[in-house]
């Protein structure tokens, strides 16, 4: 399976002349090397990190494009998603989604997952899901249990977990999101890119790195 992939990245270089023409991504343009390189939580496989916030605009119009691109991963490859905490005002978000995670819910993707309607609530139903009572609510109307979300929100495990993250995040040096880490070891970006399709094919590059040492 990582050969196959590697020689489909390969051929889909050089099947694409503007693309074979800047196959070799730019240090310091296309993306940054992280000094020191940042411990992932899966030492045995290849990370590959997306920091977001659910109020981010340009993460709701990357999220197809990140979602049908982590559909087809390599073997040795993974994909998380981390809410951001870069702006204190981002808690909220970054506690709801890891109060889904505890419950399980995230374990669903696509259009009817609740990461999805989370970012159309937001973005196409100008809903303002900014208070945890409103989020809460919100998360209820879904068919989740409100309870149960209420009392995980504020517990012990999602308080570490956030910790955790906004330990680890100071480490990578970006400042918006959406950001994209590569085991740790690299940061790229939409901004940094050019646009969502070529961060793409710059993560695939350094991932590509990663897999032949």
């Amino acid at each position: 399976m990582k050969k196959q992939w590697m020689l489909g990245l390969i051929a889909s270089l050089l099947l694409s002349t503007p693309l074979f023409a800047q196959q070799a991504f730019t240090t310091g343009t296309d993306y940054e090397v992280i000094n020191p390189a940042v411990k992932t939580d899966n030492p045995g496989k290849i990370v590959v990190t997306e920091m977001f916030w659910y109020g981010c605009p340009h993460c709701f119009r990357f999220e197809p494009y990140v979602e049908q691109w982590a559909a087809n991963l390599p073997d040795g490859v993974v994909f998380e998603q981390v809410p951001s905490i870069l702006n204190p005002h981002w808690s909220d978000h970054a506690r709801t989604y890891y109060t889904l995670k505890l419950m399980g819910e995230l374990e669903h993707h696509g259009d009817n997952s609740i990461h999805r309607k989370l970012f159309d609530a937001i973005h196409i139903k100008r809903k303002r899901l900014d208070k945890a009572d409103v989020i809460a609510k919100f998360i209820g109307e879904q068919g989740i249990d409100e309870d149960k979300f209420r009392q995980t929100y504020s517990s012990f495990q999602v308080d570490a977990l956030l910790r955790k993250n906004l330990k680890k995040e100071r480490k990578y040096g970006h400042n918006g999101v959406p950001a994209i880490i590569v085991n740790g070891k690299y940061l790229t970006s939409a901004s940094m890119a050019g646009s969502n399709e070529r961060l793409l094919q710059v993560v695939d590059y350094l991932v590509a790195g990663e897999l032949s040492q």
